[in-house]
């Protein structure tokens, strides 16, 4: 899988968010991580077993998004992708976090109301049971 560009992965990332508006279940999963591969960093060793902890220089972060779709339904999975470079770190994050906000907005928050009203009966009941012995 090809990493998109910036510009390309905000336009599919808001697309991501504006999908899943007004829906009643669904997830979106956005994970970022250090992008090593193609990178020169030493093999392990007798004496540090962790060679990529000691890194030289900054590297670049693997930023991901996916609507979290399951095996049966592999074929409706959106995957997104793009690499950032150290010196682009602070505008990308500036403007992922206006996309994510704007897209977390238009998200349905979930219904915990059963879960909070079986919490208090429970709650209640206890309290009850104590009194009365």
């Amino acid at each position: 899988m090809d990493h998109l560009t910036h510009d390309e992965f905000f336009i599919k990332l808001a697309e991501l968010f504006s999908s899943r508006k007004n829906k009643d279940h669904g997830k979106i999963c956005l994970t970022q991580k250090r992008f090593s591969y193609g990178q020169d960093i030493p093999e392990p060793s007798a004496a540090d077993h962790f060679p990529g902890l000691n890194v030289d220089g900054p590297l670049p972060v693997l930023i991901r998004a996916s609507n979290g779709k399951s095996k049966p339904r592999r074929a409706d999975k959106v995957k997104l992708s793009t690499v950032v470079e150290p010196s682009d770190l602070d505008a990308f994050y500036g403007r992922y976090a206006e996309v994510c906000k704007a897209g977390m907005l238009a998200l349905k928050p979930r219904d915990r109301t059963k879960r909070k009203a079986k919490a208090k009966k429970k709650k209640g009941g206890a309290q009850q049971t104590a009194v009365a012995s």
